[in-house]
């Protein structure tokens, strides 16, 4: 859709004359009074033909402006890189851009961003700036979470859209609530992250890995309704799914929350329940949960052992049953004691749709089945009838509960979303290595999967699937005429352009499960001194999947877990400790590192107990690599009238199923069964409100006599001072002329018919004995070498 205008600018833009306007800021700081000349271009980018462009790839705007100078200086003297700070600071490399264009006073964004290059003309004033949009922000290295449990199932664990989101909130780009704490403090005593499952297309975490995927037909991803911008949507009540977190906090000693946002108007029963699960000596798991009943207004913490005991607290809250809506739920535990056990407070926090604010009581409990031993968290549960996103778990989120301010619970002025999404498209059973910065690998998923990605002229990032450019539009956002708007008009029509025969390749991963690696045991017995953590680095290979952090085990002969440590109380072995140290681990390229924290008063050491290092880490990877096959769609219609035009997709780690090659592949076929036009420099009226993407309606009733529809897909805006913007655009018809009827047209063969049929030499001579015979008759050269009456 166009920008978004009032009626005083839709009136300006109207007007038989235009005053043109525009702003531009560098730093902050308005320099638009000495801007000379200034150009935005836009263009989508793909390894497609031309003519097909628009269906996929990326568009990163750039901006160039020419500054002049001011108060008596040079450009050069003031905004040069060897200017004084003061002034040349303004315009440095990094520095924010933005830039608005509009007449009668009245400006649209045109372009926001950072200078890339500043270069002075050494006696000149202008220095000219060249700036990028928002993928500048996205030129980290890019790294997504690779956890096996997707083959392992045999089920998706993300999506392609998930891998977009995760790599544009690696560049602070946000579409929910981020995550509280990401990183860990030196000493292990700030607040941090040790779960953060967004569920924007897939049960992969940012931090912390799942742990039981539910079927693919128990669920879906929903964007209509989510409280933000993608929710995990139930089929049936109970749907249920778990997370290993990326840090094994301990008990007793810790106050954590564990929340997320739900949509109780979107339900297929009543409940959601978050529960945290805590592995406890000899094999036995205590739990921590709540539980929030829509249909009672009712929230349930219960505390007590799996398959055991257990003691709860309700609290009830009116507005939960009568509101329907986004609310964001959770709870908050405190476990600070000075024993060996501890009986939990606990406190439940609501938001409602409408903003109002509910905390229940502290819950303090007294029963002894409610009572944790030293153990550590083992995995997070989700359990929910209704739609979920943005689930978190924060370990030392606050140091008193009763003092947990509102503004810190919701999060208040710490995020501002950023980004749009579309479906979530190409389910993936293994997430693919990536490399290079967060835009390349965003490009390159975009090309993968025929979707686009952007920065508009207002910062937001938006995505958008295979189907953007297949649905015929009903309706134009703008409409250009020669009449008014055009003076300059170019329609191309290309063979390149049709792609009739379309093969996309993918994997198959049917039959493919997991393989364990070679263990690796640790060389060293570590000691591990009160308060102080400490990180030991290990090697992981490529094709070797994330794993979480070590299960921390004991003497009993439940404890066999393969990718384990025990702690001993002395060098020699002693006796195992449970519950005193937090094991954290992350992965970071080829290393896996793991990071204890002795949360105890007493040392203790990585060893077994008959004295051995104890740290043992279980590799794993699939066990096969798949099969690469290709589904082709193809059109007899075209190919009766162009023949066969083949577009051969690149093999890609992304496409993982037949049915999203299918999708691919006739979305591609859609795309470019018949040659559709491209409208090339279209000179326009500079109409700031066009964006890429738009629908533009295009009447020539001077040259071809064109009505047609057409999507935008390049766009250049330049202007110099004192005159009028010119705007340039690129546009991609939205279909075709009809399919070719060739009427009264009889086409010449492909071959010429008189090939084959020619004299040869010695026919002539055999005719013609002597040359004046030949020439007596005086043949045309045609009529001596065509043989009459067959083929020679």
């Amino acid at each position: 859709m166009v920008q978004s205008t009032d009626e005083n600018l839709d009136a300006a833009l109207a007007a038989p004359e235009r005053v043109p306007v525009h702003a531009t800021r560098l730093g902050g700081t308005e320099l638009g009074e000495q801007v000379q000349s200034w150009k935005v271009e836009r263009a989508y980018n793909t390894d497609l033909p031309e003519a097909v462009r628009a269906v996929s790839g990326s568009s990163s705007a750039q901006l160039e402006l020419q500054l002049g100078g001011a108060g008596g200086e040079h450009a050069p003297r003031l905004y040069s890189a060897w200017a004084d700070r003061s002034t040349g600071d303004a315009v440095r490399p990094g520095q924010s851009v933005v830039h608005a264009a509009g007449v009668a006073g009245r400006t649209l964004p045109a372009f926001r961003g950072t200078v890339r290059s500043r270069s002075a003309a050494s006696g000149s004033d202008t220095v000219t700036v060249q700036a990028l949009d928002g993928a500048e922000r996205l030129r980290g290295p890019a790294s997504l979470p690779r956890p096996y449990h997707g083959f392992y199932y045999g089920r998706p664990v993300a999506t392609a859209t998930w891998c977009v989101d995760e790599l544009l909130r690696q560049g602070g780009i946000h579409t929910c609530p981020p995550p509280r704490a990401p990183l860990a403090d030196t000493a292990d005593v700030a607040p941090f992250t040790v779960l953060y499952a967004s569920l924007h297309g897939g049960f992969n975490a940012t931090y912390g890995q799942p742990e039981v995927l539910p079927s693919s037909a128990s669920y879906r991803w929903i964007r209509d309704g989510a409280p933000f911008e993608m929710a995990l949507m139930p089929e049936q009540p109970g749907l249920r799914a778990s997370w290993m977190p990326r840090s094994r906090f301990v008990l007793p000693g810790k106050v954590f929350q564990v929340e997320a946002w739900v949509n109780t108007a979107l339900a297929k029963g009543s409940t959601v329940e978050m529960k945290t699960v805590f592995d406890r000596s000899g094999g036995a798991a205590g739990y921590l949960s709540a539980k929030f009943d829509i249909s009672t207004g009712t929230v349930q913490i219960a505390s007590g052992t799996v398959d055991g005991g257990w003691w709860y607290f309700t609290w009830t809250f009116p507005k939960l049953a009568a509101l329907r809506g986004s609310w964001h739920l959770g709870f908050m535990v405190d476990t600070r004691s000075n024993g060996a056990t501890v009986l939990p407070v606990v406190q439940p926090r609501l938001t409602a749709p409408d903003g109002s604010y509910h905390v229940g009581g502290l819950g303090t409990f007294v029963e002894s089945v409610a009572a944790h031993p030293r153990s550590e968290l083992q995995q997070i549960d989700l359990v929910s009838d209704m739609a979920v996103e943005c689930l978190q778990v924060t370990d030392r989120v606050w140091a008193d509960t009763a003092t947990y301010p509102r503004e810190e619970w919701e999060q208040k002025d710490q995020w501002r979303k950023g980004a749009e999404l579309d479906e979530a498209a190409l389910p993936l059973f293994d997430i693919p290595a990536v490399s290079g910065s967060q835009w390349d690998a965003i490009t390159e998923i975009a090309r993968a999967s025929m979707s686009t990605a952007e920065f508009d002229e207002q910062g937001v990032f938006r995505w958008r699937g295979p189907s953007r450019f297949s649905r015929m539009p009903a309706a134009p956002d703008a409409t250009v005429t020669t009449v008014r708007d055009i003076s300059a008009l170019t329609v191309s029509e290309e063979i390149d352009a049709c792609r009739n025969h379309c093969e996309q390749p993918y994997q198959d991963w049917t039959g493919i499960t997991l393989l364990h690696g070679e263990p690796q045991t640790d060389t060293l017995i570590r000691e591990l001194k009160p308060g102080i953590p400490q990180e030991v680095s290990y090697a992981i290979a490529d094709d070797e999947s994330d794993i979480g952090p070590l299960s921390i085990v004991d003497d009993t002969p439940a404890s066999t877990a393969s990718h384990r440590v025990r702690f001993g109380s002395t060098a020699t072995g002693g006796t195992a400790v449970k519950g005193q140290v937090t094991v954290s681990s992350r992965r970071e390229g080829p290393a896996y590192i793991v990071r204890f924290t002795n949360t105890g008063t007493t040392s203790v050491w990585t060893v077994t107990k008959d004295g051995k290092p104890s740290v043992q880490i279980d590799p794993l990877k699939r066990s096969a690599d798949p099969k690469q096959r290709v589904w082709a769609r193809w059109s007899p219609a075209s190919q009766e009238f162009y023949g066969k035009q083949q577009y051969h997709a690149p093999a890609s780690d992304w496409v993982q199923s037949a049915t999203v090659a299918y999708t691919l592949a006739q979305t591609m076929l859609d795309a470019g069964r018949y040659p559709v036009p491209v409208l090339g420099e279209v000179e326009v009226l500079h109409d700031p409100r066009l964006q890429l993407g738009d629908v533009v309606r295009v009447m020539d009733t001077a040259g071809a006599k064109l009505d047609t529809l057409a999507w935008v897909v390049g766009m250049r805006t330049t202007c110099a001072a004192g005159s009028a913007p010119q705007q340039v655009l690129v546009l991609r018809g939205t279909g075709y002329n009809g399919v070719p009827a060739d009427a009264g047209l009889v086409p010449d063969a492909p071959l010429d018919p008189g090939y084959g049929r020619l004299r040869t030499y010695q026919m002539v001579t055999a005719q013609y004995a002597q040359f004046a015979d030949l020439t007596a008759e005086q043949l045309t050269y045609r009529t001596l070498v065509e043989t009459l009456g067959g083929v020679a």
